[in-house]
């Protein structure tokens, strides 16, 4: 007796059905399985908190966003505010200090947003907070600072409105002052630069790194830098 030829091919396509179900349960299961764009950020960067001033306005120092954007996609919280709450800000971020939920905490500033920076360091002080890290971009005023921030990064142009911030007397931590001037940026643009952004957020990144608990207030002093060139603006080794 002959084999029916359909139930011939339908046996002989057997195995490849079993393959195509076996494949359809894998799919399934990766697609049920919970991914992530990016790692686990690390203790050091969940436990920071970067807050980034505007300027005047909010309307010229939108880079700041796109670096707010930048930071969060590694896993940094952030704050993007305008100058004028800097108050606001030292208040908040000293009750999360003092909670233990924040442990370093770094503040980036453009134009009047850089101005305020030397006010909220001074301030985050007194409340018994330090500051990991501090970046100004292109202050239009004067500042001097009186207090301790473990590092503080002055990026201007040195011949547009931009000015290098100074140390009083009792400064504790390192002062830097980069000079891009010849670079092509400007005062509107500072912010928006590629280079610039990746200087901020390298130097960002690198103090987390050096990060292993609550930055001392009171470093060791030590002398200030005088300006740097344009070519400072590569992010730098530490």
């Amino acid at each position: 007796m002959r084999p029916n030829g359909r139930h011939t091919a339908a046996a002989s396509q057997l195995p490849t059905l079993r393959i195509w179900a076996i494949c359809l349960l894998l799919l399934s299961a990766v697609a049920m399985t919970p991914t992530s764009a990016r790692a686990a950020p690390s203790q050091a960067a969940a436990t920071t908190h970067v807050y980034l001033l505007r300027g005047v306005l909010n309307i010229f120092s939108l880079g700041l966003d796109t670096i707010g954007a930048r930071l969060q996609a590694q896993g940094i919280p952030v704050t993007v505010a305008n100058f004028v709450s800097w108050s606001s800000l030292a208040d908040e971020a000293a009750t999360e200090y003092k909670a233990g939920r924040f442990k370093t905490i770094i503040l980036v500033g453009h134009s009047s947003g850089a101005t305020a920076l030397p006010d909220m360091i001074a301030k985050l002080n007194h409340l018994g907070v330090p500051v990991k890290l501090a970046i100004g971009l292109d202050s239009v005023f004067k500042t001097k600072l009186s207090t301790g921030a473990e590092r503080y990064i002055n990026i201007y142009i040195g011949d547009g409105p931009g000015e290098p911030v100074r140390a009083a007397d009792g400064f504790h931590g390192k002062l830097d002052n980069v000079d891009v001037r010849g670079s092509g940026v400007g005062h509107i643009t500072i912010d928006k630069n590629e280079a610039i952004q990746r200087r901020v957020i390298a130097e960002i990144d690198a103090a987390i790194a050096r990060s292993r608990g609550p930055a001392g207030p009171l470093a060791e002093p030590r002398a200030p830098r005088g300006a740097r060139s344009a070519a400072a603006i590569a992010p730098a080794r530490n």
